[in-house]
């Protein structure tokens, strides 16, 4: 009996589980809070959701007309067309301007590489041109009345820049000798001791100032006249209607100016520029002071 039963397969317990049952139950324990977390949740359970948002999502780029020059897809179109102008070269965008003058995307890709190169100049010439084929088209004309205001801003610092050199670089009556000395005798005498190299630094430094000025006001006259041809567009636009008369205003513009400023606090008349812009219009309709006549 005792050999019988060593050979006798022994059975489990009533209460025992198999193994696979166990790591079965293990595995379908209690969740835990990371497993309750509502994207977790979507991730096992919704996963066809991601097949449906990429069906909706494809089919609305199509019938929004993506590259098909409507609506948000020529939009979309033209902004993955401008990113992949920047990896092309200043040659190459050229040569394709150049084989086809007409082509108005080729002229804004190419003001955009050279706008990003720092060569401002050389973008603006691009952007007119761009401007030309596309009069009414918004995003140009503001982009090249920005060119415009950052050449203004370049030609303002030269001016400052060039007008502090002329007031260090003129004879002032500090550093002049007495004139009751024999030397300061000497210094008033214009045929003893003038000063010729000074007076042509000066004369010099005064040109520069007068030059910074004459650019200034050129390249704020024509984007004064950018943002004319913007606010035409959007009349109600206060935020044009304040820079047309800061263009008008460096350009000498007066009129121009006053009227921007004017159109400015109609539209807008709790901006927080207000209080700036009413201070403006006093400066510039203030009357001119008249000269007394000496008696």
């Amino acid at each position: 009996m005792a050999r019988g039963t060593q050979h006798r397969k022994r059975r489990p317990p009533n209460d025992a589980v198999p193994a696979k049952q166990v790591a079965a139950r293990s595995r379908s324990k209690t969740p835990s809070w990371e497993d309750e977390l509502f994207f977790n949740r979507l991730r096992r359970h919704a996963k066809w959701m991601y097949v449906l948002l990429v069906v909706v999502f494809a089919g609305g780029f199509v019938f929004l007309g993506v590259g098909s020059g409507g609506g948000i897809g020529d939009a979309l179109q033209s902004f993955f067309d401008r990113n992949a102008s920047t990896s092309k070269s200043e040659g190459d965008l050229r040569s394709k301007v150049d084989k086809n003058p007409k082509d108005a995307q080729a002229w804004r890709d190419l003001a955009t590489k050279l706008s990003q190169d720092q060569k401002t100049g050389a973008a603006i010439v691009a952007l007119r041109r761009y401007t030309t084929l596309r009069p009414n088209e918004e995003g140009g004309l503001q982009e090249l009345a920005g060119l415009y205001a950052r050449r203004a801003d370049d030609y303002q610092q030269q001016a400052a820049v060039a007008q502090a050199e002329a007031q260090l670089i003129a004879p002032g009556t500090i550093f002049q000798p007495a004139p009751t000395t024999t030397f300061g005798r000497l210094y008033q005498d214009p045929t003893a001791l003038q000063d010729q190299i000074s007076a042509a630094v000066t004369t010099r430094a005064n040109e520069k100032v007068t030059a910074a000025y004459t650019k200034l006001a050129s390249v704020s006259k024509q984007a004064q006249a950018v943002y004319q041809r913007l606010i035409k567009l959007d009349p109600t636009d206060a935020t044009r209607q304040i820079q047309l008369a800061e263009a008008a205003q460096n350009a000498g513009n007066t009129t121009v100016a006053i009227a921007a400023y004017r159109r400015f606090l109609k539209l807008a008349p709790d901006d927080p520029l207000a209080p700036a812009v009413k201070a403006q219009l006093q400066q510039l309709t203030a009357p001119a002071p008249t000269a007394t006549a000496s008696g």
